[in-house]
């Protein structure tokens, strides 16, 4: 599941306003100056477009044909402070909502239906489109949010500090604070929570470090060095997996797209505390000091330019002469909002030695035949 982008603070210059996966990876949908658009992953094809003015969040829910969307309200028909959904099918709105101040993200599954605002968050029951909570929050700009739409595991994530990376995970389906974890000591610029809802990851305006926990009791699990240096990650994203994911992808203002093997740090850990060193060294250190874990592909993207990245599948082989090791073939997709869509192979052999193949690309923005073509 990713850390989403479709947020109110993307930058003008970009002719991508917004941009996000739905809750299976298996489309995406992006926000211009023009209207919008929903694509097919797997394909690349322009599954449904709308040119009626500018929108700043676009969301899809699953495949069905439910779109929540939110104008830059650069028309007067088109406020940001009002939420449409919208039927692709029909090409109706179905329900409008408004409110006070300007809607920074919204979020959904079958059960819920979640608004985020500056200053406070709205829970509806999606089916009846009725509130069911308002959560005052703290003064959150850029509309960051994690949202898992398992409902056995339904949390929605939100920033709980102005000053440190504190992150307050709220169950949706209980409509009850579950907990606050406190994951790194500057604010928060992304949040991703898995699928299930059985972890989240973090990381900080400072950009170095990607924090994960486990959101049963809130301990962390796993921390992750991105480099050395200060930089803006754009979007994380977690492998789909019904238990541990077995990776984690990061984009950032660099223009590299960041692996951590989260699998294959869990099979590292078992080995180290049988030595040693290992049983000296705390995990939280040792893992982040571990190179291992972290495979880097530069220049992916334009640096600077905003992305957001999805791992859309994964598939592992057994290696029966290592039990509990498994090589790895991922599939991730990543959109630009300078207006291109990627899908990289990513392969993590038996011995960690990563291989990157770049699949797809395409013009988000190009006519329909040009994308078929390429």
């Amino acid at each position: 599941m990713a850390n989403q982008s479709s947020s109110s603070s993307s930058s003008s210059s970009y002719p991508i306003l917004c941009a996000s996966f739905n809750q299976d990876a298996s489309h995406f949908v992006i926000g211009t100056r023009e209207g919008f658009k929903v694509f097919d992953s797997n394909t690349g094809r322009l599954c449904y477009e709308r040119a009626i003015g500018a929108f700043i969040v676009v969301e899809m829910l699953f495949t069905s044909s439910l779109l929540a969307i939110v104008g830059a309200g650069e028309q007067p028909s088109l406020s940001p402070r009002r939420l449409c959904l919208f039927n692709i099918t029909t090409g109706t709105a179905l329900r409008e909502l408004n409110f006070l101040t300007s809607i920074l993200a919204v979020r959904m599954n079958k059960e819920r239906l979640i608004v985020i605002l500056q200053d406070k968050t709205y829970v509806y029951d999606i089916n009846k489109v009725k509130i069911l909570d308002a959560i005052d929050t703290v003064p959150n700009l850029k509309g960051l949010c994690g949202f898992s739409p398992s409902l056995d595991g339904c949390f929605l994530a939100l920033p709980a500090s102005i000053t440190k990376g504190s992150v307050l995970l709220y169950n949706v389906m209980e409509l009850q604070s579950h907990c606050e974890i406190d994951a790194h000591r500057a604010p928060l610029a992304a949040i991703v929570l898995c699928s299930n809802g059985m972890h989240i990851a973090t990381a900080s305006e400072q950009g170095t470090i990607i924090r994960v926990h486990l959101v049963s009791d809130a301990t962390k699990s796993y921390s992750f060095r991105r480099g050395r240096y200060p930089s803006t990650i754009f979007s994380l994203s977690f492998a789909p997996s019904m238990q541990i994911p077995d990776i984690l992808v990061a984009t950032s203002s660099s223009g590299s797209l960041h692996v951590f093997s989260l699998g294959f740090a869990l099979n590292q850990r078992s080995r180290k505390s049988s030595t040693i060193l290992g049983s000296i060294i705390p995990d939280s250190i040792t893992d982040v000091l571990d190179p291992a874990h972290r495979h880097v592909l530069h220049s992916a993207v334009t640096a600077g330019v905003k992305s957001n990245a999805v791992i859309r599948k994964v598939d592992k082989v057994a290696d029966a002469s290592t039990p509990g090791i498994a090589s790895c073939k991922a599939t991730i997709s990543i959109i630009t909002y300078n207006g291109y869509f990627q899908e990289y192979s990513f392969r993590l052999n038996y011995q960690n030695e990563p291989l990157w193949t770049l699949e797809h690309e395409f013009n988000l923005l190009s006519p329909v035949s040009d994308n078929a073509s390429s």
